[in-house]
């Protein structure tokens, strides 16, 4: 692939980044933190008891995705989905119910850099899933439902292009 294609897609992946809420980008830059180990959360993101409890148990939480990374699996494959999709679901139901993830799109921007490229064709299912739980509040389910377009929804096929932009912490201080 070529440089400016490479450079093209990065540009795209910070444009779609820089359309979600504030509240999404900073929650996704936590959750990279803490999902690929990239740095202490609590040190960085926490601002209040509550916020330390929450890195706490998405910690926790994100115990799941190592196993998830190694068990993406293939499309046509349903021997092994069932292990796979229940652990997805089970933490994208913990990412959801934060409510700081507003929908689908930013969703799918998360789960492809803690999975990789290859987990997308699971990502609408997982989705679908998670958000449809019962400890999910019904208008918020209600919107989180809605968000996931047709075309996601049915996609005949997925790319297999891993992602280049992984946004990180940035300290207005240092600047």
């Amino acid at each position: 692939m070529s440089v400016t294609n490479t450079a093209s897609m990065t540009i795209n992946e910070m444009r779609e980044f820089a359309g979600f809420s504030a509240a999404e980008q900073r929650y996704i830059r936590r959750s990279l933190d803490i999902g690929l180990a990239r740095s202490d959360a609590f040190r960085i993101w926490s601002r209040t008891g509550e916020e330390t409890a929450a890195i706490r148990a998405q910690y926790i939480a994100y115990q799941e995705l190592k196993t998830l990374r190694g068990s993406v699996p293939c499309e046509s494959g349903l021997g092994s989905i069932e292990g796979f999709l229940g652990k997805l679901v089970r933490v994208a139901a913990f990412d959801l119910a934060q409510e700081r993830i507003e929908g689908f799109s930013a969703f799918r921007f998360l789960y492809e850099r803690l999975l990789g490229a290859e987990a997308r064709p699971w990502l609408p299912s997982a989705f679908c899933a998670a958000a449809a739980l019962p400890h999910i509040r019904p208008e918020r389910r209600k919107l989180l439902l809605q968000s996931l377009s047709e075309a996601a929804a049915t996609a005949p096929g997925w790319s297999a292009r891993k992602p280049s932009f992984y946004p990180e912490f940035i300290d207005k201080d240092a600047a």
